[in-house]
């Protein structure tokens, strides 16, 4: 079966086009495993007259692509960032990827802020409802830029949306079997919205009666996560607080370099990124952290069926950051391409074996 992957945006962190960036994230994987027929066509951005970064049309990419490998977003070349939330929500929305996947894993004790935490207790899924909540952009101004201003942002929460993302959850955790479950919402004061979670939450939980589940309100669940990691396996919640919960659990795991997500419609063409910006203060020193593209690669490989050469880029990703094999912002001294070198030898060298 042949599979189309789309590669789009800019430079993810520094890491340049070409050799390290192919033959890390999908020319060895293929070498490795034997899949050398499959087919990977490479898009890059384009600019319009204006400077401005365009995306191809989503139905394009969902009838072409089974799926989307992304690039890190953000270029000096255009003042303002809204080019990269337009492209990526748009996606997103367009796309109806409605699940934000986020794994949070410690590939090694020393990168965690933690105490006594070995690798084994920080390890946990982070699901994120996608195409809702404040992010749809629902809202307005009223007396905009006058001392009366008012400003209101919209929270849109659709039984169709809660029960599919919360639905998802339970899917994968019994498909993991994993064991505990945590829904997190801030119920007692969004009373509307959330109820509404409350509520689906309590309907479907009764479908999985293998699965520990429980509610946390969110800022309950924050300090859980720092007092004692180890008690969660998956967590399912809106889109700010999955935003927010995320990038703590990434934290807790040795910060955004470590940190690959996927937005996902099962079936559907999907996308996977990692979390970091694109750093255009390190852009052309060769130094910036390849390990979120990879870990994201292995997050779509998976996605795609391709279990082994998953595996393979987290064991490289893991040996990689075990011998210091890393670049500077993880203590090392390594430079990208170094690393995408002999992340891209290893899985070769684990595919001959």
């Amino acid at each position: 079966m042949n599979q189309d992957i789309l590669h789009r945006g800019n430079e993810p962190v520094g890491i340049r086009r070409g050799k390290a960036q192919r033959r890390t994230n999908l020319e060895y994987i293929a070498v490795a495993s034997g899949r050398a027929n499959q087919h990977v066509p490479v898009a890059q951005s384009v600019e319009d007259g204006r400077g401005q970064l365009r995306c191809r049309r989503s139905g394009l990419l969902r009838d072409e692509f089974d799926a989307i490998l992304f690039g890190a977003l953000g270029d000096p070349r255009v003042p303002s960032n809204q080019h990269a939330a337009d492209i990526l929500l748009g996606l997103r929305f367009k796309l109806d990827l409605y699940v934000n996947a986020r794994p949070v894993e410690l590939y090694h004790q020393k990168f965690t802020p933690l105490r006594d935490r070995r690798e084994e207790d920080i390890r946990m899924m982070v699901f994120r409802e996608n195409t809702e909540g404040l992010y749809v952009g629902v809202g307005g101004f009223f007396k905009k830029d006058t001392p009366d201003e008012i400003a209101i942002q919209e929270d849109v929460n659709s039984r169709k949306g809660v029960e599919r993302i919360i639905r998802y959850a339970f899917e994968y955790a019994r498909a993991k079997n994993l064991k505990r479950l945590c829904m997190s919402d801030k119920s007692n004061a969004m009373t509307f919205a959330h109820d509404l979670w409350q509520r689906v939450f309590k309907q479907v939980r009764a479908e999985y009666a293998d699965i520990d589940s429980r509610h946390l309100y969110v800022d309950t669940l924050a300090m859980e996560m720092i007092r004692d990691p180890r008690q969660f396996d998956v967590i399912v919640t809106n889109n700010l607080f999955g935003d927010i919960i995320s990038d703590l659990g990434a934290q807790l795991a040795g910060g955004l370099g470590l940190a690959p997500s996927g937005n996902i419609h099962p079936g559907r063409t999907s996308l996977f990124e990692p979390v970091h910006g694109s750093a255009p203060n390190i852009a052309g020193k060769g130094i910036a952290n390849p390990l979120g593209s990879v870990l994201a690669s292995a997050m779509m490989l998976e996605f795609l069926g391709w279990h082994p050469e998953a595996q393979s880029l987290r064991a490289a990703v893991k040996a990689a950051v075990h011998e210091n094999f890393v670049t500077p912002d993880l203590g090392g001294d390594k430079s990208t391409v170094q690393v995408g070198d002999w992340l891209a030898n290893f899985v070769i060298g684990n595919g001959k074996n």
